[in-house]
């Protein structure tokens, strides 16, 4: 069984157990009564640089354990003193180590849009997402077995953004069809941990201008997010470079060239 075929096994009991503990109006209330969307999107285009998404992670399958004991809120607060222009946190508990808690602790503690990343297989995980506060939520195209434009238009029905992420030409083509105007290049493919930093030069070309672009795993040095902005992405991602940096609002700076 690949890690991709592992993980959307376990996420869809993770959802079929949040079905159980809340009711679709509960949920819903909850979305309704959330603090009102920061504008994901419109921070990353705000920015006359390349952007930076900073991220909040404990662990990843191919790094294993980060930083077991993080603190998603400090983390959080170092990473807006470091100028990023937005958050992303990943609440996948199983590989990942990530919960809801840490997006709303997070949230709580900045004035950043934060992102939801997780493997959202059911528009149920879409209201879950704002009802805890989400800014904006990822939506990985070869994860969504249905119509992917429901979930897009889910979310912009509940005023977040959607990151529709892309590995190939194929998932390109879906997240057009679908009305994708924000889209990350994954650099890294899900079912085999490969990296091919090349992906997002390649990938761009297929994706109209007027569509924001943002570089996905394995940044770690401000050449790289040069790189990426020279190839005509708006905004890049960067994970486990922060995480496991000794000072991470430090290092953010010297990712963007502070």
């Amino acid at each position: 069984m690949s890690f991709l075929t592992e993980i959307l096994v376990s996420t869809s009991e993770r959802v079929a157990r949040s079905k159980r503990a809340f009711s679709p109006e509960r949920l819903q209330e909850g979305a309704d009564l959330a603090e009102p969307p920061r504008g994901f999107k419109a921070a990353l285009g705000a920015s006359e640089e390349v952007a930076l998404v900073a991220e909040i992670k404990r662990a990843t399958p191919s790094e294993g354990i980060l930083d077991a004991s993080l603190d998603a809120r400090v983390l959080a607060a170092s990473y807006e003193r470091g100028g990023a222009s937005a958050i992303s946190v990943l609440t996948e508990p199983h590989h990942f180590l990530g919960s809801i808690e840490d997006l709303v602790g997070a949230r709580a503690a900045v004035s950043l849009p934060v992102l939801r990343k997780d493997f959202i297989i059911d528009e149920w995980q879409v209201i879950e997402s704002r009802s805890a506060g989400a800014d904006a939520v990822l939506l990985i195209a070869r994860c969504i077995q249905g119509d992917l434009a429901s979930f897009v238009d889910r979310c912009r029905a509940l005023g977040m953004d959607a990151l529709v992420e892309v590995f190939d030409e194929t998932d390109v083509e879906r997240a057009l069809a679908a009305g994708a105007d924000l889209i990350g290049i994954n650099h890294r493919d899900l079912e085999t941990f490969e990296m091919d930093p090349e992906r997002t030069a390649r990938l761009l070309p297929s994706i109209p201008p007027d569509v924001m672009t943002v570089s996905l795993s394995g940044v770690t040095e401000r050449s790289e997010v040069v790189a990426y902005g020279h190839a005509g992405a708006s905004a890049v991602l960067v994970g486990t470079g922060l995480v496991r940096a000794a000072d991470p609002s430090e290092k953010l700076k010297e990712l963007l060239g502070r």
